[in-house]
């Protein structure tokens, strides 16, 4: 089918006109593809613990927070604190984008090295959820939401077993 910018066209779910390298906080939500429970077994999760951390070396303007790892999803919190020695921050897509490629080759490793799930053709959705934390109230809620989020698995909105809505 060639291609229809009418009917092709991928609308963002970003702010128009937004900087995303502005100093500040995200709080972030990566989905697998199909929502497939593909992150659950521990070495996996470690693996994803890791690159998570590694973040903070790859972009010294990005500070981490709160973060964890659901059976088919990853919720955390980076904040965009650019340092004087830093002339230019990343945008949070380039940091997401490395995140999810650094996953994906250390996945497919672990898929061809240690027999871990097959994916259907990618480990992580096209895309992300972002939410700007524009004050001290959301943090504190946001944080909560995410340290609660394994306790609260089973009536998860990315839980395979709910109920479309």
């Amino acid at each position: 089918m060639p291609y229809d910018p009418f009917r092709h066209h991928r609308r963002s779910i970003r702010l128009k006109d937004y900087d995303y390298r502005l100093g500040g906080a995200y709080f972030i939500t990566i989905c697998t593809q199909d929502r497939a429970c593909i992150l659950e077994p521990a070495p996996v999760a470690a693996m994803v613990w890791h690159w998570w951390d590694e973040l903070a070396v790859k972009f010294p303007a990005v500070v981490l927070d709160v973060f964890v790892v659901m059976p088919n999803h990853v919720h955390g919190i980076l904040v965009f604190d650019p340092h004087p020695d830093v002339v230019t921050a990343e945008p949070l897509g380039t940091v997401v984008q490395w995140f999810k490629t650094m996953t994906t080759n250390a996945y497919i490793h672990g898929v061809k090295e240690s027999g871990w799930q097959p994916f259907r053709g990618r480990v992580w959705q096209r895309n992300y959820y972002e939410h700007i934390i524009r004050n001290e109230r959301e943090m504190i809620a946001i944080r909560h939401y995410i340290e609660a989020n394994p306790d609260n698995w089973a009536e998860d909105e990315n839980h395979p077993a709910r109920p479309a809505t």
